[in-house]
């Protein structure tokens, strides 16, 4: 996209932004609107609307209240809206502004990229200057056939997968760039409607062989634990299969499809639950080893693997919810774990629905404000 010449703003303009509809944060003369980031702050978002309208370079260098990595400053690149117009030689925060300035054009260097020429500011996407710097993939074409055909080493593809990007063009960024494409989105919705009639009738066919709803509520009741377990399972040594991973076109590029396209751009809302093509590919497996554990009752299989079905639909619904939607109280420090694994430490924090298998197996996440 053609560059545009920024805007603007008082401090006055600058502090009304203070809301989780609107609201403007600063770095020296830069003005960042991070409205759309609220909800994904790792920490939560009350420690974003605390700076509403504020200037947030201190506060971005103090390791002790929260250590903030590259993703985050990543962020504020895509959400430079405009400048502080000076005003008696202060900053945003009322504190006098340092003489860093170069080329006589007023604005003050980046304080990551040393960037201070306004022409290298002012563009109004930095999807190009991403490709530019990490040579990595380009979202304005296809992404699957660049990554078959990038050469990358599995090294270099793992650092820059989860090196989360936020894709503004208003749609998902292409995968396949075809027919295929369809296949690789699905709204949240599609998971209860296709999932849940199913699920029912094999509750169903599975009761005509118990004495009671009890007998059949019971083995549901064990199949939806041992979902919990298998999320688990799933997330950590099949999404995340990093260590093991072949290094080689074909390793990265079946990485990239089944999970790495959500690290890579995380809030694509098209691409947070299991399109039915693939959940079908995974689920089948498992009608076979339920039916083959419990061979001696068709019925008590059809059970176990019906509640755990049914934990597959609560784990995808809640992983849509975690990203896009205001949670009640009680999920919200859910939802901070899982964007913590997202934007600070991939490595940890597998559970979706709930942390626990994380601290049975000695992968729970340590809170943001006592990472060092």
């Amino acid at each position: 996209m053609p560059g545009r010449t920024l805007p603007t703003f008082t401090l006055a303009e600058v502090e009304s932004h203070n809301s989780a509809k609107s609201c403007f944060v600063t770095i020296g003369k830069n003005v960042y609107d991070v409205t759309d980031f609220i909800d994904s702050h790792p920490g939560g978002s009350e420690l974003v609307l605390d700076y509403a309208g504020k200037d947030i370079a201190d506060i971005l260098k103090d390791e002790a209240s929260h250590t903030h990595s590259e993703s985050a400053y990543d962020v504020l690149d895509d959400s430079l809206v405009g400048f502080l117009a000076s005003t008696n030689g202060t900053a945003a925060n009322g504190k006098v502004q340092s003489s860093a300035v170069d080329n006589g054009d007023g604005i003050t260097p980046h304080p990551r990229t040393g960037m201070s020429r306004e022409e290298d500011l002012s563009k109004e996407t930095d999807i190009v200057d991403d490709y530019k710097t990490h040579k990595f993939l380009d979202l304005n074409r296809p992404l699957l056939m660049q990554v078959w055909f990038g050469g990358f080493s599995k090294e270099f593809y793992l650092e820059q997968v989860h090196r989360p990007r936020h894709y503004k063009g208003g749609e998902s960024a292409p995968i396949f760039g075809n027919f295929l494409e369809p296949l690789s989105k699905t709204p949240w919705w599609v998971i209860p409607v296709v999932w849940l009639p199913p699920m029912s009738y094999g509750v169903y066919l599975a009761s005509a062989g118990f004495a009671s709803w009890t007998g059949v509520a019971k083995y549901w009741l064990f199949g939806l634990a041992i979902w919990s377990l298998l999320e688990y399972i799933l997330h950590r040594f099949l999404f995340h299969l990093d260590e093991w991973l072949p290094d080689n076109r074909v390793g990265l590029t079946a990485h990239f499809l089944l999970h790495g396209v959500h690290h890579y751009l995380p809030m694509d809302k098209y691409r947070l639950v299991m399109p039915p093509t693939l959940f079908i590919a995974l689920a089948t497996p498992f009608w076979k080893l339920a039916h083959t554990v419990f061979y001696w009752d068709w019925h008590v299989a059809t059970a176990v693997y019906c509640g755990g079905i049914f934990g597959y639909i609560c784990y995808d619904l809640t992983h849509y919810f975690l990203h896009h939607q205001s949670l009640p109280l009680w999920y919200k420090q859910l939802k901070k774990l899982h964007l913590q694994h997202h934007f600070l430490d991939y490595e940890n924090g597998f559970g979706v629905t709930s942390p626990f298998w994380d601290k049975v197996f000695g992968t729970e996440l340590t809170p943001p404000s006592k990472i060092r």
